[in-house]
């Protein structure tokens, strides 16, 4: 099942479902309603919920005028990403889905860990709606004291300071996430500025004091601070392969969350192979997009009150992870029937921002995708109080790494029996009928010179305009 039929499913599903405590409809046949809003502030504020536009109160599918789409999605994009309506502000996705010729919009919107506003006011959710509970102390309260004891990572820290965090790493992410998005308002921001805005710097309502939550800890922790707070941290990868009863390589890692990925990549890559594979004519790392997957899965879900310690396992058959897990469901995750819910939505959000995530839901999707491109087997996602993540490594090759070995292969050969007269970059590109000028060079021509198959004319200057290369057989008989 692709992702449109997927969310065409999604939708039906939830339209014979009917309005709840967790589903909500909307007409917009031509602008968002009012009070649209108020709900997705109930919804961030109670056990989050599924948001659609184009359907009326007793689900007869209305539509959304064609010409209103792109202003509707507009609209709601930049009015939940403006903390003078949405505080503080989160972002949401629409998905788009045409029904009986009738085009709706899907909106899933997840429990958040924070306490959310919308134009000032606090809402609710019940099975009755959205209600505001602004003035009732004793209903915010609750509300606060219920965020708290659900997610972990908002356990407040009155007395660690920043000096307690380290500041390069606070740098470091301002610059990623600045490359994700040139205005991005970190950027300018101070590093006390951009924890309060990432909602790591907190009020704690039970005790009245401000301070870092364990989540900025984790974050931006220097070592000695994270095992102050948290001493029973740790991730442990292991390689077992040949000594299956101990290792053949370990890395014990006990750092701030952002250099634990590091780690964990490099880890990864040291140890997995990365198969030849296109993806829209463009080549791209299967064991990347895996491990970016796996290595955020096990940083984000991560049950960090919990002592069961984390573990990152390449053996001969597999790559395998376990973390602890507050688990909202039980067995083996199904992607075409999964509703995400988000462990630690902080920590998420922030890696988000800086491109290490994607969002909410969408990581499943992709295990799925390129697991079964990398070694035609399906990966298992088992929701338990340990989460484990299981993908076979008996290389099983698709069928399209084979292809394109195959074509990355001939088209080694037409190269270089063209090249056996001096060719420029250019003469070759339209021979091979390409267009993309950076792509050749990344990944065809610096390839073939490295492996030194083909030769530039003029080695001394790389650069140069008049450069020509010819082929190691052209080579030889100069």
């Amino acid at each position: 099942m692709n992702e449109a039929e997927h969310i065409y499913s999604k939708i039906k599903a939830i339209i014979r479902q009917g309005e709840g405590a967790r589903i909500e409809f909307k007409e917009c046949n031509t602008a968002l309603n009012k009070d649209i809003y108020e709900t997705v502030c109930a919804f961030l504020n109670r056990s989050g919920g599924e948001l659609l536009l184009g359907v009326r109160d007793d689900g007869v599918i209305t539509g959304i005028d064609q010409e209103c789409i792109h202003q509707i999605k507009n609209d709601f994009s930049t009015a939940v990403n403006n903390p003078q309506k949405i505080s503080p502000s989160f972002y949401l996705s629409l998905d788009e889905a045409v029904i009986d010729g009738k085009t709706i919009l899907y909106i899933y919107i997840p429990e958040s860990s924070q306490v959310h506003r919308c134009n000032g006011k606090i809402y609710d959710r019940n099975e009755d709606g959205d209600f505001n509970i602004t003035d009732n102390h004793n209903l915010i309260s609750a509300l606060y004291l219920r965020k708290q004891v659900s997610y972990s990572e908002n356990t407040i820290y009155p007395h660690a300071e920043l000096a307690d965090l380290r500041s390069d790493v606070i740098a470091r992410v301002r610059k990623m996430a600045s490359l994700q998005s040139e205005n991005h308002p970190w950027g300018s921001m101070s590093d006390l500025d951009l924890l309060r805005s990432a909602q790591l710097y907190k009020k704690d309502f039970q005790t009245g004091k401000d301070g870092f939550t364990l989540a900025a800890i984790l974050l931006f922790g220097k070592d000695e601070t994270i095992l102050s707070v948290v001493p029973h941290f740790r991730i442990d990868a292991i390689l077992r392969r040949d000594n299956i009863d101990r290792y053949d390589d370990r890395d014990d890692i006990r750092t701030n969350l952002i250099e634990s990925y590091d780690r964990l990549l490099r880890f990864g890559e040291k140890h997995l192979n990365d198969p030849f594979y296109l993806e829209n004519d463009q080549r791209i790392s299967l064991r990347g997009h895996i491990l970016r997957e796996v290595i955020s899965n096990i940083l984000i879900h991560r049950e960090y009150a919990n002592a069961f310690p984390a573990k990152f396992i390449i053996d001969r058959e597999k790559l395998s992870t376990e973390n602890s897990n507050k688990p909202h469901g039980h067995g083996m995750i199904d992607p075409s029937h999964f509703t995400p819910y988000p462990k630690n939505p902080s920590i998420a959000r922030l890696f988000r921002e800086i491109g290490r995530a994607d969002e909410l839901g969408s990581g499943v999707r992709n295990l799925f995708k390129y697991c079964k491109a990398y070694c035609g087997h399906d990966p298992q996602l088992i929701e338990q109080d340990i989460f484990k993540f299981i993908l076979p490594l008996t290389m099983e090759v698709a069928p399209q790494a084979t292809e394109q070995a195959t074509e990355q292969a001939e088209r080694t050969t037409k190269i270089l029996e063209f090249c056996r007269t001096e060719k420029s970059t250019s003469e070759i590109m339209e021979y091979l009928g390409l267009t993309h000028r950076e792509h050749f060079r990344s990944e065809i021509l610096n390839p073939l010179l490295e492996q030194a198959l083909l030769h530039p004319t003029i080695p001394d200057k790389l650069t140069s305009p008049k450069q020509k290369y010819c082929s190691a057989k052209k080579r030889e008989n100069l």
